[in-house]
């Protein structure tokens, strides 16, 4: 009975002492690629015009802003369309 006790504070003890460590885990994840483009990728808008906040978000480790959140149902329509546009604007920096 005493050697189940002593096992079971050695388990609740590693794993109060193992959960701040977590975090760390989870802040090793690669950061997404840098948006290239000064201009919306769906309709080509300049971020800032008419006041509006750009909405970011990434996809496929790619960070993707649009010039406003209703953008983004025509880039869900086809994502592929628009990752092209990316990708030829970070190959002409």
């Amino acid at each position: 009975m005493k050697t189940l006790k002593t096992l079971t504070a050695i388990a609740l003890t590693a794993s109060f002492l193992a959960a701040p460590l977590v975090g760390f885990a989870q802040d090793s994840t690669p950061k997404a690629k840098a948006y290239p483009l000064t201009t919306c990728v769906v309709t080509g808008e300049k971020f800032g015009d008419g006041g509006m906040k750009p909405y970011v978000f990434t996809y496929k480790g790619q960070e993707v802003k649009l010039c406003c959140k209703s953008c983004l149902k025509k880039f869900d329509q086809d994502p592929a369309k628009y990752m092209a546009k990316i990708k030829e604007g970070a190959a002409k920096k």
